[in-house]
């Protein structure tokens, strides 16, 4: 796989190529081969970049916002170490042309699968922290992740629902409404996907690892359309 165009697009240069090969590695892939020699998939990278993007994270949100107390610190942190933002990150790196899938994961749309993304964005911070280290991987965060966390993301995270209640009860626009419209994987990892939605029209759409988180990235996504209708 050709990891060139992604080198020059995060102005990064790898040094062990075949850990970033690793990260965008998909187990159903590794597992479609697996009788031609072994082929690692991605993760135990995931494992551990999720373990450094706990620190990194914590480390920008304790110097960011002093005030914030110790419960502050550890909600917004699961904001931005959560499914649905991870993914966006990827989906906004473009992650998703890298990946190695196998076929049936592929024919499913498991390139844009939000879980699958999520972990993607873990495993490289794993292989990019093993290649290069901390100090490259808080650089890499402070260009790609960090100016996006403002304050105002992380108040529209906090209670996108609630946020996108108000605004609807103020023009008197009538009841929201949110619907399942679908749930993926097994019972001990489902992954939901809602919409919401203003009479019969869709204001926005989201996925978690909760009916209630999916709710809440779905109100995040109205929220984003209903602020680029008012600018």
């Amino acid at each position: 796989m050709d990891l060139t165009p992604l080198e020059q697009s995060l102005d990064l240069r790898f040094q062990n190529r075949k850990l970033f090969q690793q990260a965008f590695t998909h187990t159903s892939f590794a597992h479609e081969r697996r009788n031609t020699g072994s082929i690692p998939d991605n993760e135990r990278l995931e494992f551990l970049g999720d373990a450094v993007l706990e620190l990194a994270v914590s480390e920008h949100l304790f110097e960011r916002f002093p005030e914030m107390t110790e419960g502050d610190l550890t909600r917004n942190r699961a904001r931005i170490v959560c499914e649905p933002s991870l993914a966006a990150f990827a989906k906004d790196l473009h992650f998703g042309d890298y990946v190695r899938l196998g076929k049936g994961e592929e024919l499913t749309g498991g390139r844009v699968r939000p879980s699958l993304l999520a972990d993607v964005f873990e495993a490289f911070i794993g292989a990019l922290f093993l290649d290069q280290g901390l100090e490259k991987v808080r650089a890499f965060l402070q260009h790609v992740v960090f100016p996006k966390v403002d304050e105002k993301w992380l108040s529209r995270t906090t209670d996108a629902k609630s946020y996108l209640q108000e605004l609807v009860q103020q023009e008197k626009l009538g009841p929201l409404e949110y619907r399942i419209v679908d749930m993926q994987g097994p019972a001990h990892d489902r992954h939901f996907v809602a919409e919401v939605y203003l009479e019969n029209d869709c204001l926005g759409q989201g996925s978690g690892r909760s009916k209630k988180e999916a709710e809440q990235q779905a109100a995040a996504q109205a929220l984003e359309v209903w602020e680029k209708r008012k600018a």
